[in-house]
């Protein structure tokens, strides 16, 4: 997903090259992290997210001694670089912890906590699969003081307190939700994702954060986006169909749905703006007017 900030439009590409544009598209910069850092593109290439955060990029590219790198967003120039783990399918988070600010990474290896402005890491755990055909996909969630992770393969759920200088766990849980691809979305104290692999069609699920009790589970709806609007949950599914589900723990409650996309699988987040909720599947773009 590319990112908006400091009058620029940064966007990193599926064979690892970062390029920086204006607004109305002229290139600034381009580099190619691939080459430069040495960086296997996996199973899909490269699909992390950058984030800036006061001038800086800052990317999992997952190269030997450079599994995180920041960049500078006027020039490109490599600002610094710390870790050596892998990149991973997931993006970066840049929250505020007792004042400061923290950036939170899952890379391929687990999660990572550290100081934006010059890299020094102040927290790691190791939090993926015992084999290495999997993934780590999902965004860290951040919840007032906490920080949620998530995956598959039998690797399941990660729950840490942020503090200024660290982190500390929570709870761990392999049953309670395993995002193999999804990101969750936290809504008044109860989380709402997709549980299980995507191969055998994964459950879609309400689970309360603070006691890890499953308040409903919809068996087999399978993997999709989701936007909280209103208290709603706008979901597309893998297959292109669009769901309007009420963001409550009481029970499922699916309030609409209709065929929206055909050309699968929809894996692209879609977006919502004044309204409009933009979408795609392999072949097209579509806008949707939901103020109704």
């Amino acid at each position: 997903t590319p990112v908006i900030a400091d009058g620029h439009v940064i966007a990193l590409g599926a064979q690892g090259i970062l390029t920086c544009l204006t607004m109305d598209g002229k290139k600034v910069w381009s580099r190619s992290l691939a080459a430069e850092y040495r960086t296997p593109l996996g199973y899909f290439g490269i699909a992390t997210s950058p984030v800036v955060e006061r001038g800086l990029i800052l990317v999992n590219v997952g190269g030997p001694n450079a599994g995180i790198v920041a960049f500078d967003v006027q020039t490109g120039k490599e600002k610094w670089k710390a870790t050596s783990d892998p990149g991973s399918y997931s993006s970066p988070v840049v929250t505020t912890v007792d004042g400061a600010r923290r950036a939170l990474f899952f890379t391929r290896t687990g999660a990572v906590m550290l100081d934006p402005t010059d890299g020094k890491v102040l927290f790691q755990r190791r939090w993926r699969a015992r084999i290495d055909a999997s993934v780590n996909a999902a965004t860290p969630l951040v919840v007032g003081d906490q920080a949620f992770f998530s995956a598959s393969y039998d690797t399941g759920a990660l729950l840490l307190r942020l503090r200024k200088d660290g982190a500390e766990e929570v709870w761990t849980d392999e049953q309670v939700m395993s995002n193999h691809y999804n990101t969750c979305i936290h809504h008044e104290g109860h989380l709402y994702g997709f549980d299980g692999r995507q191969e055998t069609g994964p459950s879609f699920r309400c689970v309360e954060l603070k006691t890890r009790k499953v308040r409903w589970d919809r068996e087999r709806f399978g993997n999709g986006s989701m936007i909280l609007a209103e208290g709603k949950l706008i979901v597309l599914t893998e297959k292109g169909d669009l769901c309007l589900v009420q963001a409550t723990p009481e029970a499922f409650r699916e309030l609409a749905r209709f065929r929206l996309l055909e050309a699968g699988p929809c894996r692209a987040q879609t977006a919502l703006a004044n309204g409009r909720l933009f979408a795609r599947d392999q072949e097209r773009l579509v806008c949707v007017d939901l103020r109704k």
